[in-house]
């Protein structure tokens, strides 16, 4: 079956800015194009926008899925690789969880602390205004 890029948009729930996006950096191969120089997505094109969709659904990063697409090309290959990608990719994860669990904490901490009276006694305010008064090391996690 042949899709336009608006059904291959709305069967793979990316959008057509998107798509083309995928296509300007290689990540999906161009289309081929009718006469009326309109691209038409096969099944094997869905299919791998599905990929990538899910795939930045779970947080990888683009030259991520840029090799697992390339092993997926290769089914007999080991899985080896995949699995070092995943792993690195929670890893990351954890990293920025416990990133978040220390932001947190240290914000909890500043609520806890405030006497609820007047901003010129506000411990949050002096906390935001001091980074020495926190209690441990933070910073938005990337």
């Amino acid at each position: 079956m042949e899709y336009t890029i608006g059904a291959a948009a709305a069967r793979t729930r990316i959008k057509v800015p998107t798509i083309r996006y995928y296509e300007e950096i290689g990540l999906l191969p161009l289309p081929p194009r009718t006469e009326s120089n309109r691209r038409l997505y096969g099944d094997a094109e869905i299919g791998k926008l599905n990929f990538i969709r899910h795939s930045r659904e779970l947080g990888f990063q683009i030259e991520d899925i840029r090799e697992l697409l390339s092993m997926a090309a290769e089914p007999q290959a080991s899985c080896h690789q995949a699995d070092s990608i995943v792993r690195n990719h929670l890893f990351e994860i954890d990293r920025r969880i416990a990133s978040l669990q220390a932001l947190k904490g240290e914000l909890s901490r500043m609520i806890d602390e405030c006497g609820h009276g007047r901003i010129c006694d506000c411990r949050i305010i002096e906390a935001l205004a001091d980074h020495s008064l926190c209690h441990s090391e933070h910073s938005k996690p990337s």
